[in-house]
């Protein structure tokens, strides 16, 4: 079972003003692209060919060594993207509600904790990574990781997550991380958060 790109869930240039088309089409066409692709070299004729990314991430352990870090990298890669891409709509912003947003008052106070707790995550990400909301077994938290890294391997359950690798916001916002994670905020789409958490 080869891992695919999937088709985005709106046209590229629906984010905008906040994501651009441009950064879109090569982010999603040719950055997630990449991972897959090497993801499918690495995996191929193995007995791991056919285990989905999530369990991969859960299991790096193992691996043999000398596809562990490929594999970590590339199959996080197609993960996060495709989580990434879900959790962003043209409709998307506001506030999260519903269970969702009780949770979040309870762990953080308030969805403006949340997110400014989920900004100085992104902006103090030394390098490439991402920003998480994550369910930890207990609660909510927030967490970061970083390249392609995954909560789910250290056996958290990601919510939401803000990719702060330069590719996902450079050409419209260069060195300016702490805005980009600002305008993404007003794509996030709290209804699949939502769906997530209910299934934790």
């Amino acid at each position: 079972m080869a891992y695919k790109v999937p088709d985005l869930p709106y046209a590229y240039d629906a984010l905008e003003p906040h994501i651009d088309e441009a950064t879109m089409r090569a982010h999603h066409d040719k950055h997630h692209q990449a991972y897959v692709d090497k993801a499918n070299a690495a995996l191929a004729d193995t007995e791991w060919e056919d285990v989905r990314p999530r369990e991969i991430l859960t299991r790096l352990d193992e691996l043999p060594d000398d596809l562990r870090d490929t594999v970590r990298n590339n199959a996080g890669g197609q993960y996060n993207h495709c989580m990434f891409w879900r959790s962003m709509s043209p409709d998307g912003g506001g506030e999260p509600d519903g269970a969702l947003g009780e949770a979040i008052t309870t762990a953080f106070g308030s969805a403006d904790e949340l997110k400014s707790l989920l900004k100085t995550a992104g902006v103090n990400r030394f390098g490439s990574g991402w920003a998480w909301l994550v369910h930890d077994g207990s609660g909510l938290a927030v967490v970061s990781t970083p390249n392609q890294d995954n909560p789910v391997t250290g056996g958290q359950t990601p919510l939401l997550g803000l990719d702060v690798w330069e590719h996902a916001y450079y050409l419209v916002y260069q060195s300016r991380r702490p805005d980009y994670i600002d305008a993404w905020f007003s794509v996030v789409n709290w209804q699949t958060v939502a769906e997530r958490f209910a299934d934790v």
